[in-house]
């Protein structure tokens, strides 16, 4: 097992903030063995509970007896199993000197949780939990990494093999069991191919019109799709950023699997000589150096965009919190040069800095406020904001 301090430092510092916390992120992408952790680092009382143990949904069947009586720190791990659990919860914290701090995990966005979290208004905050990271298994592992994605048993897998053959069934049973169980409804076979079509335009400007005439269905149904797959955190929208200038500017998100070994999958592909000779290789590794650097920063969803004009001009990643402008371009090269688009998005975006991530060994100064960061130096080289 991997030891993801980083996440329980962030944990630890939220509980000490809110009184329920939610951890979100896709099945299987280490909620539970992070919450179990964070537990076995704590003092005091507590109590774990798992709705997909018949027996902890048992003892919940009356849940505020089974949760009035705890102190210290409560799990509640898939909690979108038992919604009406969030009314309780609101009872429980709102007491003076409540006893009690609640984790809850779910395998779901806050989006899909909403209905029943509009009751913790300003009780809880969530926090998304993403798959392994560069800082996590170290940067000179960062092939594995891209290849194999970071799903912790595709990751940890003895081969190439093992791990594709993991990720293959990940993929069956998330679409046949995972997302019924999160209430939708639309058939896996039609899922599937919808997502894999969607592997193939990885990295590009979403246009609805186009994969509404490849199904033969609405453009609102084939957003819907697209959406559903967004909030089961299985997809990553990048959101266009607008600026006040007079170039007509990209209005639609660029679309990702969030995962490189899934999108991987998707595309047939299972050793490193598949991935260098496929087509989407720049693309793939795109997307992974993306989510690498949101991952370093600490970003949030919200704090994440892309930039581009109908002239050309545009910015793989846009980083804003406050006052900070971080941009981001992604060259699968050893050599990266300045170009004049990224003259364009400095100049325009009003940057504070633009880091060219690239894939040779050399991180360097390429002109005033612009940087070559090497992948493989990400993470002395990227600080989280603050």
């Amino acid at each position: 097992m991997i030891e993801r301090s980083q996440e329980l430092v962030t944990l630890r510092r939220w509980l000490q903030r809110h009184p329920v916390v939610g951890i979100v992120g896709a099945r299987q992408v280490g909620k539970t063995t992070l919450a179990r952790s964070f537990v076995a680092g704590t003092r005091g009382p507590s109590a774990f509970f798992d709705l997909e143990n018949p027996e902890d949904l048992a003892r919940l069947s009356d849940p505020m007896l089974a949760l009035k009586g705890l102190k210290g720190l409560v799990v509640i791990d898939e909690i979108q199993r038992l919604p009406n659990l969030f009314p309780v919860l609101r009872v429980l914290v709102d007491r003076p000197k409540s006893p009690a701090k609640f984790l809850v995990l779910g395998s779901a966005s806050p989006d899909l949780l909403r209905q029943g979290a509009e009751t913790l208004a300003g009780r809880i905050a969530y926090h998304e939990l993403g798959g392994l990271s560069l800082d996590e298994v170290g940067v000179g592992n960062y092939g594995r990494l891209w290849l194999r994605g970071g799903f912790p048993r595709s990751y940890l897998a003895r081969s190439h093999a093992e791990s594709d053959d993991w990720r293959r069934e990940f993929t069956r049973t998330f679409l046949e069991r995972d997302l019924p169980q999160l209430g939708i409804t639309i058939a896996s076979t039609t899922l599937r191919r919808f997502w894999i079509m969607l592997a193939h335009y990885h990295a590009q400007v979403w246009n609805t019109s186009e994969f509404a005439r490849s199904f033969g269905v609405a453009d609102t149904t084939i957003r819907n799709y697209l959406d559903l797959l967004t909030s089961a955190l299985v997809v990553r929208q990048l959101p266009p950023w607008h600026e006040n200038i007079s170039k007509r500017q990209v209005k639609a998100p660029k679309v990702y699997i969030a995962d490189s070994g899934l999108l991987h999958s998707l595309l047939n592909i299972r050793l490193f000589q598949d991935l260098e000779a496929h087509p989407k290789v720049g693309a793939s590794w795109e997307g992974f150096a993306i989510e690498q650097v949101i991952r370093g920063l600490q970003a949030r969803r919200d704090e994440a965009f892309f930039w581009a004009t109908h002239g050309g001009a545009g910015l793989d990643l846009l980083v804003m919190r406050g006052g900070q402008r971080l941009g981001f371009e992604i060259k699968r090269t050893s050599s990266p040069r300045l170009t004049p688009s990224m003259r364009n998005a400095l100049s325009d975006l009003k940057l504070q800095r633009l880091d060219v991530i690239h894939a040779g060994e050399r991180t360097f100064v390429m002109e005033r406020r612009v940087r070559a960061v090497a992948l493989s130096r990400l993470l002395d080289d990227l600080q989280p904001l603050s």
